[in-house]
């Protein structure tokens, strides 16, 4: 599982989920996170960005929805397969 290295902003016009989705998304294209590798939890990424569990698993739901990465049960979400 990586670190990931997200930062919030509480001035910004953009909902925090949104943060979160757009940072991971950029992270991806440029090639920080690599296909198949996990991504933290959703309660650790909450702890660790002091924000709402919702607002963490709304931000993967998008992700997934997107297909940058995929949730496989029990197992954790991981950076789905990127061409």
């Amino acid at each position: 599982m990586v670190y990931l290295n997200i930062l919030i902003s509480t001035f910004s016009q953009t909902p925090i989920y949104e943060q979160i989705q757009n940072q991971i998304k950029e992270m991806v294209l440029r090639g920080e996170l690599k296909s198949n590798e996990q991504l933290p939890s959703i309660r650790l990424m909450a702890k660790d960005l002091k924000v709402g569990i919702v607002t963490v698993k709304r931000a993967y739901e998008e992700l997934e929805k997107e297909g940058i990465i995929v949730n496989i049960q029990g197992r954790g979400c991981f950076v789905g397969e990127i061409n």
